[in-house]
């Protein structure tokens, strides 16, 4: 409505019908701006309505339509023809045009702060407030001024490389190891903001500082361990202690930000030494398997020779136990006798003379043929000596076997020594013998 009503004081009018747009019907001092031109036909003249528009706005400021050539006071701004300027109308126009500029000014203070940011709000340079998501206003500037901040966004920063890791920075990928040597890491760090005005007011160059101290925190973490740590099984360990060095370093800068992930992107030796290092890693795990190989030949051929001691001296003691318990034998038994001979020593002698040609025939292979009888048959014990053939034949197949088992043994054989053997077998056909001669005589 202001507008409208402030056309119609200044005179303008928007008719495009209208052949004399802009300029007053009732003037007709200036016939060459229409010359020649009939009603609805064509523009009207440019220069015209702008000589009428500058003719209605000093009319409007107090000044009269002059007649042109009138130069008394005219051009220079001045009244002409004693007019006197319409002071109301003009407080009245001031006062609209103020509260327009007004309604401008403070909608110029209204902002929109979108989903996961955050508006701070300065006064006169200094952070008084911060806004949440939505439709917010503040005083307009210069009393106060607003800035928005991402805090929901995940950041990241690349140390060593650029978007690429072939693109290397060698000034900030070169490090220095315990063992004194040189290793090439490119890493990514991720954070995001936990604090908007820290974000704003405490960081310069925000990013660089990020960068700074992530550099600053992994040479610190590799000069404490050694090239060969941080290349393999140390790789986890050593990203972990860097995110908690950094977020250490941030909060006690009170730069306002949260380290999310710290990822090693590549793990190396330098270019120059590659192929010296790859030669050294194959040395390193040619040795390893080897190791490998060798305690595993250890853990199986251990056991087992432990095992066959442990056989061979249960064998041994058992050989003992067996000697000892057959000589406590035949000392009883002799002792036995002995009481027996010195109560009747002829029955005795006779006793230990038939017990030994006993056993002295029993083991002979020859047949005993009684001739004082004069009988012509003659008894010959054909099943004795085919058994007493076979078994023969049955201990000399296995003394081969255990000949030939003792030959592929190992020195320290389980068996028991040969000149041993036979003198136990002997003792104990000795001693059945002398059992079953003396069961004889006590049968007689």
């Amino acid at each position: 409505m202001r507008v409208s009503s402030l056309m119609k004081r200044l005179g303008l009018k928007l008719s495009l019908n209208d052949p004399r747009w802009g300029s007053d019907k009732k003037d007709d001092n200036k016939p060459q701006a229409n010359e020649g031109k009939k009603p609805g036909e064509g523009p009207p003249d440019m220069e015209q309505l702008w000589r009428d528009f500058n003719q209605r706005l000093n009319s409007f400021f107090g000044q009269k339509n002059r007649p042109p050539g009138n130069n008394n006071g005219g051009d220079n701004g001045g009244p002409a023809g004693g007019g006197r300027p319409d002071f109301a109308g003009v407080r009245a126009t001031a006062g609209a045009i103020g509260v327009v500029v007004a309604l401008i000014w403070l909608a110029s203070g209204s902002f929109i702060v979108q989903e996961g940011q955050t508006g701070v709000v300065y006064t006169f340079g200094k952070v008084s407030h911060t806004t949440g998501s939505g439709f917010n206003w503040r005083w307009p500037y210069p009393f106060q001024t607003d800035e928005t901040v991402k805090v929901s966004q995940m950041r990241m920063v690349e140390i060593g490389y650029r978007g690429n890791i072939k693109n290397k920075q060698a000034r900030e990928s070169l490090m220095l190891t315990d063992d004194e040597n040189i290793i090439d890491i490119q890493f990514a760090v991720q954070f995001k903001l936990k604090d908007p005005v820290a974000w704003l007011m405490n960081n310069r160059d925000e990013e660089d500082t990020v960068r700074q101290v992530a550099e600053t925190s992994i040479r610190e973490i590799v000069g404490k361990n050694k090239m060969d740590f941080v290349l393999y099984e140390g790789r986890d360990k050593v990203a972990f202690e860097t995110q908690q060095l950094m977020q250490q370093i941030l909060d006690r800068y009170a730069s306002g930000v949260l380290i999310s992930n710290v990822t090693l992107q590549a793990v190396q030796p330098p270019e120059q030494v590659q192929g010296a290092f790859d030669d050294a890693v194959k040395a390193g795990q040619d040795r390893e398997r080897q190791k490998n190989e060798g305690q595993a030949y250890a853990n199986d051929v251990i056991p087992k020779a432990h095992g066959y001691a442990s056989r061979l001296m249960q064998e041994a003691e058992a050989y003992r136990s067996m000697v000892t318990e057959n000589a406590t034998g035949n000392a009883s038994r002799f002792k036995q006798v002995l009481t027996e001979y010195q109560k009747a020593p002829g029955v005795t002698r006779d006793r230990m003379y038939l017990e030994t040609m006993q056993q002295i025939y029993s083991s002979a292979s020859k047949v005993m043929v009684d001739a004082k009888s004069g009988s012509n048959l003659l008894y010959l014990p054909l099943d004795k000596l085919i058994a007493q053939a076979a078994a023969t034949d049955a201990s000399a197949a296995a003394s081969r076997a255990a000949a030939q088992a003792a030959a592929a043994a190992p020195p320290s054989s389980a068996t028991l020594p040969a000149d041993i053997i036979p003198s136990v077998e002997v003792s104990r056909q000795r001693d059945s013998r002398s059992r079953e001669a003396l069961r004889d005589r006590e049968s007689r």
